[in-house]
């Protein structure tokens, strides 16, 4: 065998490879947080199906307080829309729009918009559970995908710890803000 046709052999195996490793991978990822805050489910649902209060607690809010904000709908609604467009490579632009809300279980739905740096349209969600008639439980959740073979980045990213820090330190924020 010459040389040039090992050559060729090695460069087909360094791409086929991880295309064939991205077949067996997952597509789909999901990121889930939860915390007690001492006050009724109610009143904390009241509090996070308004998108503009997640200025007081979200740490992707916190990082670029100077970031533009621009508002469509009414909030608290479904079809309410929160925009952000910062500098900050970090934050970005994007939207979020609210698709479900659900008073009597108490659990909303919205959808990202990723615009700056990367694009991406992704579904987050709260859930608020009643513990006591004076504490409660809410669950802060994210579900993603990277489609086949942008999946093989899965190996080499773990948005469960990515994501799931922030997500825990915009919960204790939240937990600070409605104990006060």
């Amino acid at each position: 065998m010459t040389l040039g046709r090992k050559i060729s052999i090695g460069i087909i195996g360094v791409i086929a490879i991880p295309l064939i490793v991205a077949l067996f991978l997952p597509t789909q990822y999901q990121v889930e947080r939860s915390i007690d805050i001492a006050k009724p489910a109610s009143d904390v649902f009241a509090y996070i199906r308004l998108l503009k209060n997640q200025d007081h607690y979200s740490v992707w809010a916190k990082k670029d307080p100077s970031m533009k904000k621009i508002y469509t709908g009414q909030d608290g609604t479904v079809g309410f829309i929160s925009r952000w467009e910062s500098l900050d490579k970090e934050v970005g632009t994007g939207e979020q729009e609210i698709k479900m809300i659900n008073v009597d279980a108490l659990e909303m739905e919205t959808e990202l918009r990723f615009f700056e740096p990367f694009e991406g349209t992704e579904r987050s969600y709260m859930k608020v559970s009643s513990l006591d008639q004076k504490k409660s439980k809410i669950i802060w959740g994210f579900d993603g995908s990277m489609p086949y073979p942008s999946n093989l980045m899965l190996v080499f990213m773990n948005f469960e710890e990515m994501i799931g820090k922030d997500f825990e330190e915009g919960l204790s924020n939240l937990r600070v803000v409605l104990e006060k």
